[in-house]
């Protein structure tokens, strides 16, 4: 177990992702007193070829015919999306661009850095997100179960419980 005092966060980010993952993690890191947060998005269609002990990584495309420079105009994206949201709030930020599974990368990271907690947002609402996650699985399931440190899954999307209808009532 790692002490959550004094321990940053590792939260994983995908570009057009709400706000919301970021002001959470904003606000776990204000209440804890967490010295950084290590933002991380890991690209699918690229793999690790070297891991380094500050939780980054030298990757290169599955597919050695794209253009190789997509990943930069990603990480640039998602880099200006959080400097929207987290510029000047005084708890230090990172953008690390990772590669391979989400979790393993994530986990990874998280080792690297020490870190207290892993947030993550659910998945996206519609049925092309709802079929990615039955064939890979959600990415907070897979960090649960493969790893120490607590993972706090943040929702995107509202459920009015009281609004739900049983199937059979349909």
């Amino acid at each position: 177990m790692v002490d959550i005092a004094g321990h940053p966060a590792v939260v994983g980010v995908v570009p057009g992702q709400p706000d919301l993952v970021a002001l959470t993690a904003l606000s776990w890191a204000r209440a804890v007193g967490a010295p950084a947060l290590y933002f991380g998005y890991a690209d699918t269609s690229r793999y690790v070829v070297e891991e380094y002990r500050d939780g980054s990584v030298r990757h290169a495309p599955i597919d050695p015919d794209t253009a190789d420079d997509r990943w930069q105009e990603i990480h640039a994206r998602l880099h200006d999306q959080l400097h929207a949201v987290l510029g000047g709030v005084g708890v230090p930020w990172h953008l690390v661009y990772l590669a391979g599974r989400p979790d393993r990368a994530l986990t990874h990271l998280a080792r690297a850095v020490d870190a207290a907690v892993l947030i993550v947002g659910t998945r996206a609402p519609g049925g092309a997100a709802r079929m990615r996650e039955f064939f890979e699985g959600s990415v907070a399931v897979h960090l649960a179960h493969h790893q120490h440190r607590p993972v706090l899954t943040v929702p995107l999307s509202v459920v009015d419980w009281k609004d739900m209808r049983a199937p059979w009532e349909r």
